[in-house]
């Protein structure tokens, strides 16, 4: 006797703000164990990625809407729209972020101008199915990174108690909600495997670099930088950064083999356990929610 899977939830738009004041922030705002110094490249790191979101999730919806009249499933109709939902409120929030950034010296206003241009090219030159299997990419990136920030407690201390991790567990969160709706958007496109997981690889490649890259012209405009002692045991604590493990890596890499999906990786019990400690009744977060 057959049963009917069981529906995914819909990726649920939460009406959210948070805020900055002034001096709410320090200027190297992650720390090591969430105390002391701040750590130096990993605060420009986050910073850079930051800068990135908001251009990146527009592009996401973009490439996403495209491909939107391909979807006959109503549950992925459904998760369409809440994707699209969670990532222009994921754009807002990054962009008010990264203005307090900027105005603490990081050059996020750059890195954007600098996202927007070289994803502009991409859609300019690249077929649609391709920007499309790019966004697919770009989220298992994202959603790899979100649920280390949510099962390693050592990553949740990097960001100690500041209205960044609040940020940026909401966003975990909700990236792992959606994590497989541009992934599923592509197949109902009739997007091949091939396609897919060359583009991985062209994502992997230009993603690594643009990081790098911005977040070394970042560092330059940082007095705290040419403090050699300083920048070399930032540089040497990577090695033992929660982001940068053979777990992550693997999990990352299982996005080349053939047959793979999203779902593979089951966050059914993660969701619900974060879900009810961030925006339960006495949730963490709740206060934020509009």
């Amino acid at each position: 006797m057959s049963t009917e899977p069981t529906p995914k939830p819909v990726p649920r738009v939460r009406r959210i703000r948070f805020a900055y004041p002034t001096g709410a922030l320090d200027r190297h705002f992650v720390k090591k164990d969430g105390q002391g110094e701040g750590d130096l490249v990993m605060s420009h790191i986050v910073a850079v990625l930051s800068a990135m979101f908001p251009e990146g999730e527009d592009f996401f919806v973009r490439s996403v809407r495209r491909y939107a009249d391909k979807v006959d499933d109503p549950e992925l109709k459904a998760q369409v729209a809440g994707f699209i939902g969670q990532e222009v409120t994921h754009g807002r929030e990054h962009r008010a972020l990264n203005e307090r950034l900027q105005e603490m010296g990081y050059p996020t206003r750059r890195v954007d101008r600098r996202t927007k241009i070289g994803l502009g090219r991409a859609e300019q030159k690249l077929p649609g199915l391709s920007c499309l299997a790019m966004t697919a990419a770009l989220e298992h990136y994202t959603a790899a990174l979100a649920e280390t920030l949510l099962t390693d407690e050592r990553a949740q201390r990097l960001l100690g108690s500041t209205e960044v991790r609040s940020l940026l567990l909401w966003h975990a969160v909700e990236e792992s909600e959606h994590k497989a709706v541009a992934f599923d958007v592509y197949r109902a496109a009739d997007g091949s495997e091939r396609r897919r997981i060359r583009t991985m690889h062209f994502v992997t490649v230009t993603f690594i670099l643009g990081v790098l890259g911005h977040t070394l012209l970042s560092l330059l405009q940082d007095r705290a930088a040419y403090h050699p002692v300083r920048l070399v045991r930032s540089i040497v604590a990577l090695r033992h950064s929660p982001f940068l493990t053979r777990q992550v890596f693997r999990r990352i890499a299982a996005y080349n083999r053939p047959g793979f999906h999203p779902d593979d990786h089951d966050n059914t019990e993660l969701l619900e356990r974060w879900t009810a400690e961030l925006f339960g009744a006495e949730g963490k977060l709740a206060d934020k929610l509009r």
